[in-house]
C-alpha cells in the first residue's frame, strides 16, 4: 500500500508507476522536484512535467530519478522546448517549457537505464583503487632515477613545492568533479561546459595508447616471472644459447677484466632473450612476433578482463591484493637491501644534495612532470572512480591521503633501488653512477635483476619483485580501462548500458591487437617512442584544457559552491588560486618546456631516426585533435548568431542530481 508523503514523513520519489504515470502527460504532483537556480535558491515545482523556470535559469529540469543513479536532464526533444526568453518554435511564444509524451517516454528510458548507479561497497574500496592507480611502475624506477639525476635530496624541494601548487589541486579537483556529477570522462563535460566534450574522447584515445604498450611491460616482467621459477636464475651465467663472445660475469669468482664491449648476463638476457631486439633493425624494420611475450600478454588480458568486467564491485576487490601486496614486497626489499655490503653508497648517492641544481631550469621541470604522471590526472580516471563515491564522500581528504601515500612511496622506492645499486658498485669496485647508467625498465630488468641474482636466496627474491612489478601495473591497467569503460557507458547507455560484459570483452580485444607491434623483435623501439610521445604533451594539454574550462567557463565560485554542497564547506582561498592561476601556469609551463626541446630518443645502442620525431608528435596529435574537432562541430550545429551559438556552448545543457533529503534536487 502507497503511502503519500507528509510534512513529517517523506516518500522516495523512485516508483517506476510515478515514472510511468509521468511519461504520460499526467500530473506528478506527489513527485516534486526541487529546481535550483544559479544563486541556489530553491523551488517546489508541483508539476513533474511542466518546468516554470525563474529568471536565470540555467537549463530544464530532470525527472527525477530512482536511487542513486547518475540520469542527467534531458535536453529539448523535437524541438518543442522554449526557453524562458522567448526563444520558441513558430507555433507559441509561451514561455513555460513543456516536455512532451516523447520526452517523458525518453525520460523513462533512462531512467531504467541509470537509474542504480553503481557504488563502491566500501570507502577503502576506493581508495586502495586510486592508490593503485597513482602508484605504478613509473613510482618504481622513474622516481628514483629522476631524483639522483636532478642534485639527490636538492631534487624533493622543487618536487614538494609542485606537487603542493600543481599536483594535489589537480588531483583533488577532479575526485570532486567526478563525484559531484557521478559521470565519466565524456558526458561530464555536458554539465560543465558543452563545447569542451572533445576532451572526453581525447582522454579515451590517449588510455588505449598506453592500454597498448604498458601492458607489454608487464608481459616483460612476467616472462621474469615465469624464468625464476628454477634452481638457477638464467641471468646468472654466460653459459645459455644467447650468450655472446661479449658475455662477462663479473661475480664469478673467477677473476675477469671488464672491458668497454663487456655485456653483463642480465643484460643479454634481457635484449637477447626477452626482447630479441638482435633481431629488428629498428622502427623501419621490428621483425616478426615473439609468441613467448604473445602468451604473456594474453593471460595478462585474461586478468584484466576477469578482475573488471562486472565493474567497480569486483574490481574494488581485486585491488586489496594488487594494492597492498607490492607495499609488503617493498619493505622486504627494503630491509634485504639495507642489510646489503656497499648499501650506505647507493643511499648516500641517492640522498646528496647537489644545490647547485636548483638554479637549472631542467630539474623544475622534471620536478613538475614526475610529481604531474604520478599522480595521474588527464586520464579519466579520477573522474570514473569519484563518480561512484557516494555523494558526500569526503573527496578532500582523499585526496590528501591518496596524493601523500604516493609521494611517500616514491621515495621509499628510491632507498629499495638504490641500497641494490650501492651493492653493485661495491661488488664491481666502480662508483654508483657508473651503476647507475641504466634508466627506466632497462633499471629494473637489467641492473636490479643482476642484483637479485647474486644475492643469497635469489630465486625466492626474484619471484616476489617481478610479482611485484606485475601488481603494480595491473591495477594501474584496471584504472585506465576503467576511464574509458565509464565514460562510454554514461555517453551511451542506450546501447552500452546493459552490455558492459561484451563491451569490456570488445575493448579488452582490442588493446591486445594494438599491443601487437609492441610484441615485435623491435617493440621496444615501439614502448619508447609511444611512452614519450602519446602521453606526455597530449595528457598535459588536456588537463591544461581542463582547468581552464571548469575555473574560467564552468566558473570557481561555482566549482566551490559545488564542493561546498558535497562536504559541507567551500575550498578556500589557496585551492581557489591554485584552480585559477598557479595549476593552469604550471601545466603551461611543463607543456612549453617540453615542446621546445623534444626529447632525442636512444635505445640500448640504437639512435631513433629523425623522422621518429614527427611521427611521435603525430601520435600525441591524433588523441587532442579530437578537442577542436568537436568544438567546430559544436557550433555547426547549435542554432542562433555566431554569439548565441558561443553562449549555448559553454553553458551547462544539463542537470546535476544531487541528494536532498529523500527526494532528488536538480542542480543547473
Amino acid at each position: 500500500m502507497e503511502k503519500k508523503a507528509t510534512s513529517n514523513e517523506t516518500e522516495p520519489l523512485t516508483s517506476k508507476k510515478d515514472v510511468s504515470d509521468c511519461s504520460k502527460g499526467e500530473d506528478c504532483k506527489e513527485n516534486g522536484l526541487l529546481v535550483r537556480n544559479p544563486k541556489s535558491a530553491l523551488r517546489l515545482v508541483e508539476d513533474g512535467n511542466k518546468v516554470h523556470p525563474s529568471q536565470g535559469d540555467k537549463g530544464e529540469a530532470a525527472q527525477i530519478s530512482n536511487g542513486y543513479s547518475g540520469v542527467q536532464s534531458s535536453g529539448p526533444c523535437n524541438g518543442e522546448v522554449e526557453d524562458a526568453q522567448g526563444t520558441a518554435p513558430a507555433a507559441t511564444t509561451t514561455t513555460t517549457t513543456t516536455t512532451s509524451t516523447t520526452c517523458g517516454a525518453e525520460a523513462q528510458q533512462q531512467l531504467m537505464e541509470l537509474e542504480d548507479r553503481e557504488t563502491w561497497s566500501k570507502k577503502i574500496d576506493f581508495l586502495l583503487s586510486v592508490i593503485g592507480y597513482a602508484v605504478d611502475l613509473g613510482n618504481v624506477w622513474r622516481f628514483p632515477y629522476i631524483c639522483y639525476q636532478n642534485g639527490g635530496g636538492a631534487f624533493l624541494i622543487p618536487y614538494t613545492i609542485m606537487a603542493i601548487f600543481g599536483g594535489i589541486p589537480l588531483f583533488y579537483m577532479e575526485l570532486a568533479l567526478g563525484q559531484y556529477h557521478r559521470n565519466g570522462c565524456i558526458s561530464i563535460w555536458r554539465k560543465i561546459c558543452p563545447i569542451f566534450k572533445g576532451i572526453g574522447f581525447a582522454i579515451c584515445i590517449i588510455d588505449l595508447y598506453v592500454a597498448s604498450y604498458y601492458n607489454t611491460i608487464m608481459a616483460w616482467a612476467f616472462y621474469y616471472l615465469i624464468s625464476s621459477f628454477t634452481a638457477e636464475l638464467p641471468w646468472t651465467s654466460c653459459t645459455n644459447p644467447w650468450n655472446t663472445g661479449n658475455c662477462t660475469n663479473y661475480f664469478s669468482k673467477d677473476n675477469v677484466s671488464w672491458s668497454p664491449h663487456s655485456t653483463s648476463p642480465a643484460e643479454e638476457f634481457y635484449t637477447r632473450q626477452v626482447l630479441q631486439v638482435h633481431r629488428s633493425n629498428g622502427l623501419d624494420d621490428l621483425g616478426g612476433i615473439s609468441w613467448q611475450l604473445t602468451l604473456c600478454l594474453l593471460l595478462i588480458f585474461t586478468i584484466v578482463y576477469f578482475s573488471i568486467w562486472k565493474g567497480v564491485k569486483t574490481s574494488g576487490k581485486v585491488v586489496w591484493v594488487t594494492a597492498t601486496f607490492p607495499y609488503i614486497i617493498l619493505f622486504v626489499l627494503l630491509v634485504r637491501g639495507a642489510t646489503l655490503p656497499g648499501a650506505w653508497r647507493g643511499v648516500l648517492y641517492y640522498l646528496k644534495p647537489d644545490w647547485q641544481k636548483l638554479l637549472a631550469t631542467e630539474v623544475w621541470v622534471d620536478a613538475a612532470a614526475q610529481i604531474f604522471f604520478s599522480l595521474g590526472p588527464g586520464f579519466g580516471v579520477l573522474l570514473a572512480y569519484a563518480s561512484y563515491n557516494k555523494f558526500h564522500n569526503n573527496c578532500y581528504q582523499d585526496a590528501l591521503v591518496t596524493s601523500t601515500v604516493n609521494c611517500l612511496t616514491s621515495f621509499v622506492s628510491g632507498f629499495v633501488i638504490f641500497t641494490v645499486l650501492g651493492y653493485m658498485a661495491e661488488m664491481r669496485n666502480e662508483d654508483v653512477s657508473e651503476v647507475a647508467k641504466d634508466t627506466g625498465p632497462s633499471l629494473l630488468f637489467i641492473t636490479y635483476a643482476e642484483a637479485i641474482a647474486n644475492m643469497p636466496a635469489s630465486t625466492f627474491f626474484a619471484i616476489i619483485f617481478f610479482l611485484m612489478l606485475l601488481t603494480l601495473g595491473l591495477d594501474s591497467t584496471f584504472a585506465g580501462l576503467e576511464g574509458v569503460i565509464t565514460g562510454v557507458l554514461d555517453e551511451f547507455p542506450h546501447v552500452w548500458g546493459k552490455r558492459r560484459k561484451l563491451f569490456v570483452l570488445g575493448l579488452t580485444i582490442i588493446c591486445f591487437l594494438g599491443s601487437l607491434a609492441t610484441l615485435t623483435f623491435g617493440g621496444a623501439y615501439v614502448v619508447k617512442l609511444f611512452e614519450e610521445y602519446a602521453t606526455g604533451p597530449a595528457v598535459l594539454t588536456i588537463v591544461f584544457l581542463e582547468a581552464v574550462a571548469v575555473s574560467w567557463f564552468y566558473g570557481i565560485t561555482q566549482f566551490c559552491n559545488d564542493v561546498k554542497e558535497m562536504l559541507g564547506s567551500a575550498p578556500g582561498w589557496y585551492w581557489r588560486v591554485c584552480w585559477v592561476a598557479i595549476s593552469p601556469l604550471f601545466l603551461l609551463f611543463v607543456t612549453c618546456s617540453f615542446l621546445s626541446n623534444p626529447p632525442e630518443l636512444r635505445l640500448f645502442d640504437y639512435d631513433y631516426p629523425y623522422w621518429t620525431t614527427v611521427v611521435g608528435y603525430c601520435i600525441g596529435t591524433s588523441s587532442i585533435i579530437f578537442i577542436p574537432i568537436y568544438m567546430v562541430y559544436r557550433l555547426v550545429i547549435t542554432t542562433g548568431t555566431l554569439k548565441e551559438r558561443i553562449l549555448k556552448s559553454i553553458t551547462p545543457e544539463t542537470a546535476t542530481e544531487i541528494p536532498f533529503g529523500d527526494i532528488r534536487m536538480n542542480a543547473v
